[in-house]
C-alpha cells in the first residue's frame, strides 16, 4: 500500500522517515479510548493518511491527501473511507465519504512553502454520521502559543494498524497560518491532528501537512486552524444547497438549467 505524504522543503529531505523514541503505539482499548475520533483515511486502494471527527459527519485532513497530485483532481467520494478508532484489524466505526471540500485557495506546488501549507486543508462530508461507541468530535484550538506542549495522533508507514501518540513535542515558531513544531511526522501521517491539551480536554490546534529540516533540526509543518478552517466550513456551507438540491440521474448542468 502506498502511503500519501508531502516531503517539505525548508531543507528537502529524503524519502525515508525519521524515527522518534518519544513515539507511542495505541495498541489497547484503555490507551486508544481517548483517541477513537481520531481514525485512518483509506485513499481507494492505494494509500492512506491520517483524519479526525471534527463532527460527527465530517472528518478534518489535509487537502493533499484527497488530491491527485499526479492529474490535480479529487479523488472521488466513494473510493475514501473513514476508519475511526482503527487498531489492530477493527474500527470504532466505518464510514464512507458523501462529497470532499477542498480550501480554495489550496494548489499542488513542487516546493512546499507558507503559502500551500496554509491552505493544505480539507474536509470529508461522511454519508452518516458516526455517533456509535462513544464517539466525540473534537473541538480545535485557534491560538496556540510558541513553546506550547502539543500531542500528535497518526497512522504512517510501518505503524498503519493502530495509532501512535506522541505527547511531548512543542510549538517551536509561527507564521501566518503556518505552525511550525517538533513533532515527528513520517509517511501516512499527513492529516493528522496535532492538539492542544487544556484541563484535561484536548482540542485540535493544526493538522500534519508535511515534514522538513530546518537548522539540521527534524521539524513538522501544519495548517493553522484560525482563518482557514473558517474558510473552509463556509466553502461547505455554501455549496451545501447545490449539493443538496441534486436529483438522481440529473448531471449537475441539467439541474442549473444549462
Amino acid at each position: 500500500m502506498r502511503v500519501f505524504s508531502i516531503i517539505s522543503a525548508l531543507v528537502l529531505m529524503g524519502s525515508a522517515g525519521f524515527a522518534d523514541p518519544n513515539l507511542r503505539a495505541l495498541h489497547s482499548a484503555d490507551q486508544a479510548k481517548q483517541w477513537a475520533a481520531v481514525g485512518r483515511l483509506n485513499i481507494g486502494n492505494t494509500g492512506f493518511c491520517s483524519g479526525a471527527l471534527i463532527a460527527p459527519d465530517r472528518v478534518l485532513t489535509a487537502a493533499h491527501c484527497v488530491v491527485d497530485s499526479a492529474t490535480g483532481q479529487q479523488y472521488k467520494p466513494d473510493t475514501i473511507e473513514f476508519l475511526a478508532g482503527w487498531r489492530d484489524g477493527r474500527a470504532s466505526s466505518y464510514g464512507r465519504a458523501r462529497r470532499v471540500v477542498v480550501h480554495a485557495d489550496y494548489r499542488i506546488q513542487e516546493t512546499i512553502d507558507d503559502r500551500s501549507v496554509s491552505a493544505d486543508l480539507a474536509i470529508i462530508e461522511l454519508q452518516r454520521p458516526m455517533t456509535v461507541n462513544g464517539l466525540k468530535p473534537f473541538g480545535y484550538e485557534r491560538q496556540p502559543k510558541v513553546g506550547q506542549t502539543l500531542t500528535v495522533v497518526s497512522y504512517a508507514k510501518n505503524r498503519a494498524e493502530a495509532p501512535s501518540i506522541e505527547e511531548s513535542c512543542k510549538v517551536l515558531n509561527r507564521k501566518p497560518r503556518v505552525i511550525i513544531s517538533s513533532c515527528s511526522v513520517d509517511f501516512g501521517a499527513s492529516g493528522s491532528p496535532i492538539f492542544v491539551i487544556e484541563g484535561g480536554i484536548a482540542k485540535i490546534a493544526s493538522v500534519v501537512s508535511a515534514k522538513a529540516e530546518m537548522q539540521g533540526r527534524h521539524v513538522s509543518l501544519g495548517v493553522s486552524l484560525e482563518d482557514p478552517l473558517d474558510e473552509l466550513i463556509a466553502q461547505l456551507e455554501k455549496s451545501r444547497g447545490i449539493f443538496r438540491s441534486r436529483k438522481p440521474g440529473q448531471s449537475l448542468a441539467d439541474q442549473l438549467g444549462r
